[in-house]
């Protein structure tokens, strides 16, 4: 009898590839590199050829390396980045432009051109979504005006559009599924978020052509089965699928109204459940599927932080500043305090609540005594910040989180989750097991295939880890919070040279 679930995560610059077994632990995994390309200032792109044979090599290597056959394995889940496009050609699974990123920026002009016609306000009543460059549909239209052929081909039904999700279904059931799932099909723009559907108001909005997109399906279902041509995990069926912090949201149990968590990973993602109708008022931020079930869903509210794992890289990569993230946590706490050094990740623009695509990075404060660590805990300190500037919307909006349920990267830095704690005043509890994007794929995978009853059975496999108290008085955290949003006014009062 097959009692393991296989895992896909597929992130922004890695895929990890986990074997889950009936007592909900990780019992394999491997990951492998993804290399973002940036052609342009504000442009990400990835090769959709890259990721898919990432995926297809990892699959196999997995389940051998766990000792298992594909006769073992009930079930398959996918997570992956969310608003990711792809447009590949029907007949032959080609790509036929590189993947446009969620963090690539491109599309900011025609989002304020769509502005000014007055349509913000109607996209967001039927989506729940902001016009901005990081949802799928704009990039589409994007696209599709810079390249009339490719326009009168999408219109002859040749080409398909999907986000990353589809794209992997598509390749590895040989072409056979065109599908996505309804968390990822709302950070598309197109679908709405009461009927589940893609509508014609919004596709006629971006001049985006019915035939391209996916059917889409509850995210617990069956989504196909794998191509025997992918060898030794050929025939295994597609049961779960969930965009990546959807797929955070589940693992950590997420599962009730007022429930919240953050992953810190390329961007940080702060989500809370809103139960089982659309939140109605959202203020500064995004209204989303939490959970595609038959005819229904759960939702949650959600604040999108675009950089944050990614400044860290940046330290690494970009300046040369530390060689490993790992160094940031006793870099940190070297010091007393900031001394007045503050650093806004504003890499990519600025996600909720401010939505400022022209804003940039600032490291300000600066004086002969400022050393590494005070640049490094600036953008330590600019994670745990951005994190509290979501929070403080969802106050506002009268739905305020007690309690912070985290993930990621990030999240094994100590340092940094005592000050997640100290600057929010809410005590924060890490994940006791480091692949919870991934397991939130192969809980509902195996709930789908019948390893697990449902989501109350699920929700006891769930382990917590440590757990932060905040130290702080509440004077000495909206001090510094204060100082904090004199800093963010600076980087969104950047002028552009041009």
């Amino acid at each position: 009898m097959a009692t393991h679930l296989l895992a896909v995560d597929e992130g922004t610059t890695q895929v990890t590839v986990v074997v889950v077994d009936a007592s909900g632990a990780v019992v394999g995994g491997r990951s492998g590199e993804l290399h973002p390309e940036y052609p342009r200032p504000g442009w990400v792109e990835q090769d959709p050829l890259e990721i898919w044979d990432v995926v297809a090599g990892l699959l196999p290597a997995v389940l051998h390396e766990a000792g298992l056959g594909k006769a073992d394995v009930a079930g398959l889940g996918i997570t992956n980045q969310r608003e990711t496009v792809v447009l590949w050609e029907r007949s032959t699974g080609r790509p036929v432009h590189p993947a446009i990123v969620w963090q690539d920026r491109r599309s900011a002009d025609l989002c304020r051109r769509l502005k000014a016609r007055g349509l913000e306000e109607r996209v967001a009543q039927r989506t729940g979504l902001l016009l901005d460059p990081y949802f799928s549909a704009t990039k589409v239209a994007w696209l599709l005006d810079h390249d009339p052929e490719l326009r009168r081909r999408c219109a002859r039904g040749e080409i398909c559009f999907g986000t990353i999700d589809s794209w992997l279904i598509f390749k590895l059931t040989g072409g056979n599924a065109h599908v996505t799932e309804a968390t990822n099909a709302s950070r598309t723009l197109l679908m709405d978020l009461a009927t589940l559907r893609f509508e014609d108001e919004l596709l006629d909005i971006f001049g985006i052509d019915r035939s391209m997109l996916p059917e889409i399906k509850p995210s617990g279902s069956y989504f196909g089965e794998v191509s025997a041509s992918i060898g030794a995990v050929g025939h295994i069926a597609i049961t779960g699928v969930l965009g990546d912090q959807q797929s955070a949201l589940f693992a950590q149990g997420c599962h009730r109204p007022g429930e919240a968590k953050n992953t810190y990973g390329t961007g940080s993602f702060v989500l809370a459940n809103t139960g089982a109708e659309p939140p109605t008022e959202r203020g500064d931020l995004l209204a989303t599927v939490a959970l595609g079930r038959q005819h229904s869903a759960d939702y949650a509210l959600e604040g999108s932080i675009f950089a944050t794992g990614s400044a860290v890289q940046w330290l690494r990569d970009g300046l040369g500043v530390i060689a490993h993230a790992k160094e940031t946590e006793a870099l940190a706490g070297s010091l007393s305090g900031n001394d007045d050094v503050w650093f806004v990740p504003a890499l990519a623009g600025l996600g909720a609540p401010y939505w400022d695509p022209g804003a940039r990075g600032v490291l300000i404060g600066i004086t002969r005594g400022t050393t590494r660590a005070h640049v490094v805990r600036a953008v330590l300190e600019s994670i745990a910040l951005r994190t509290r500037d979501v929070l403080e919307e969802m106050k506002r909006l009268k739905r305020p989180v007690t309690e912070l349920r985290v993930d990621g990267g990030a999240a094994a830095n100590d340092w940094l989750m005592q000050f997640q704690s100290d600057v929010t005043g809410i005590p924060v509890e890490v994940a006791a097991v480091r692949e919870t994007t991934s397991l939130g794929a192969a809980y509902l995978a195996g709930i789908t295939a019948g390893i697990w009853s449902g989501i109350e059975q699920v929700d006891r496999l769930r382990k917590g880890g440590r757990r932060f108290e905040p130290h702080w008085t509440e004077i000495e955290r909206d001090e510094l919070y204060s100082r904090w949003t004199k800093a963010v006014d600076r980087s969104r009062n950047w002028v552009d040279p041009d």
